[in-house]
Formats: structure tokens, sequence, C-alpha cells
């Protein structure tokens, strides 16, 4: 069995290998808690209710921040980013009512996705170290404070619209990490922010990303389309306009964004249809036509009824835009 020299070898061939799957980014911290600044602002957030119906925010809190919690004897966390800014369209006036769908609901289920490719890295990583060294794959939904551990991993940034942001591919990164017990060479964390640029603060419609750098879930569009279960207030639906699955304005508002390079990775599968759904097909669903239409996108996870609840809202909202006088 090949062993490498030392841990910065071994940590080159990781970062190596990551690239070699598709992943743009990758760095690699240490599993010491998250800084008290990050820890601070985390329980805050959650004290002031800002994570609204999202309850499992309040649970592993002690996992969430501090990775040795998910897996015993860990010392390294490996982190990768996979750019998903898509290709821009030259989507056609629509002829029939139609929503707006996230850039990343575009995409095939990121977690499943991610978790695919994480797999063959630690398959990798394993025939190089052996059968002693462990792992723990975290896409998202594992208790973990990811952008924070992102960015200590040298990644990029968070800004103010609480994204990370590489300085290269801007805020639209997927995120996915490997806790292990390997000794790893840590990477530095990059030492920018977005000084006094307030183009996300502006664009957020519903004030969702608050002036003191808070971030109030209970406004996000992303949120209430996607993760808020009950009847949404008609002062927030109203702001809603036409976005049927989630919300990009405070991402695209980013200057980091503009120039940011398009996804490249020709794995992750892409669907050009997914942009904007008609909102009468959505509406005229079963669940069995749901379940086969959206089997491997990121929709399925808000329901049938949570999605036909968002393209009524949608309908309303362009019945009543046009219906103002020119």
């Amino acid at each position: 069995m090949y062993l490498p020299m030392c841990a910065m070898n071994l940590t080159q061939e990781i970062k190596h290998k990551a690239y070699q799957l598709g992943f743009d980014l990758a760095g690699i911290t240490d599993t010491s808690p998250v800084d008290a600044r990050q820890l601070k602002f985390l329980t805050e957030w959650l004290k002031a209710g800002y994570a609204g119906q999202m309850s499992y925010m309040h649970n592993n809190l002690e996992k969430r921040i501090n990775p040795t919690r998910l897996l015993k004897n860990a010392q390294s966390v490996i982190v990768v980013g996979l750019n998903y800014k898509p290709q821009k369209q030259n989507t056609p006036a629509a002829t029939v009512p139609a929503g707006k769908v996230a850039s990343y609901a575009q995409y095939e289920d990121y977690h499943l996705f991610i978790k695919r490719q994480l797999r063959e890295l630690t398959d990798f990583i394993g025939s190089i170290t052996g059968e002693c060294s462990k792992f723990k794959i975290c896409v998202d939904s594992a208790p973990v404070a990811e952008r924070a551990l992102s960015a200590r991993a040298g990644l990029g940034f968070i800004g103010k619209n609480r994204m990370l942001i590489n300085p290269t591919l801007g805020p639209q990164i997927f995120l996915g990490e490997i806790i292990t017990t390997l000794k790893l060479q840590a990477d530095e964390p990059i030492t920018m922010d977005c000084s006094n640029c307030n183009k996300c603060i502006d664009a957020c419609k519903t004030g969702a990303l608050r002036p003191d750098g808070q971030f109030d879930a209970n406004k996000c569009i992303s949120y209430l389309t996607i993760e808020h279960k009950d009847r949404i207030p008609p002062e927030l639906a109203e702001k809603i306009g036409d976005r049927l699955f989630g919300c990009d304005e405070c991402v695209l508002a980013c200057p980091y964004q503009e120039n940011a390079p398009v996804c490249k990775n020709k794995l992750f599968k892409f669907y050009n249809d997914r942009a904007v759904l008609n909102l009468n097909h959505v509406l005229n669903l079963n669940q069995q036509e749901f379940e086969a239409e959206f089997a491997d996108s990121p929709i399925k996870h808000s329901g049938l009824e949570r999605l036909k609840r968002n393209a009524r809202i949608c309908l309303d909202n362009i019945t009543r835009r046009n219906q103002v006088p020119a």
C-alpha cells in the first residue's frame, strides 16, 4: 500500500482528487469549535426567533458548532465547494402564467450529487491511508456550521447576504464537508469582507436582510416559499411576486456574482426548462405526477401542497400586476 510522505502531500492529493471529481473549491480546517463571534451570532439569531419554523436549527447546537461531536477523534474537516451559477438563458416571453424557480433548484438534487462525489473522495483517501481512517460526510442537512467552517478553510467569506462568497466564484456555491480522523494541513482563511457594499440588503424585497447584520428568515422569500408550512401573511405574499420556489435577489445583486464563471461540471445535471414553471400546470398536478416530475429535484422536498400554495400566490400577484393601468 502506498503511504504519503507527510500530511502536506496527503492534503494536496485530496484537493487534487476533489478537483478531478468536479468540485471547484477544496480547503481544509481543523475540528476546533467555531469562533466566539460566529457562536454569538447563531445563539442570538435563534433567541430572536429569526429561524422561523426551522425548529431543527435549535437542535444539536453542540454538534453544529463543534465537528468533534459528529465524529469521535476527528482532527480535520475537508470542505468542498461546487459552483452552480447557471448559463444565462434567453427566456421567451411567457404565453401562460409562469413562476420563477431559484437557480439552485434548476439542477438535480445537490444533496445526492455532492454526497456521491464525496463518497468517491473518501474511497480514494481510504485507499491511500488504509482502514484506520474514519470519515463522516455532511451535506447541508447535517448539523454543521458549514459556512463558518468553509470560511475558516479559506473557501471564501460570509457576506452580508449570509452566504459564503468566493472572490472568484461569487455566492452561488454548494458546500459539502468530510469530517475525518486524519490530521491534515489546514488552510488560512481569506481576509476579506463586504466592506461598504449593501447591494444585497437593498435588493431584499422584504427586509429579511436587516441593516444590523442579522437575517430574519420569517421575512425571507426563499424561506417562505420553501420552508414555511402555513399560510403566508398577505403583506409578505404580495412581495413574493412571481417567485414560485426560492429567491435569488440578494445573490444576483452581489458584485462578485456578475463576473463569476458559470457552472462547468458536466456531471451535475441541469434542467433548461426549470427556470420558470407553468403555474396552471403546477396547480393541476396530482401527487403521483409531482413525484415523477421532480423525483431528482430539490423542489420535491417542499411537497406538492406547498408548491401549489406558492403557485396560487404567484397567480394572484400576476393578476394584480396585470390589472394596474399602464
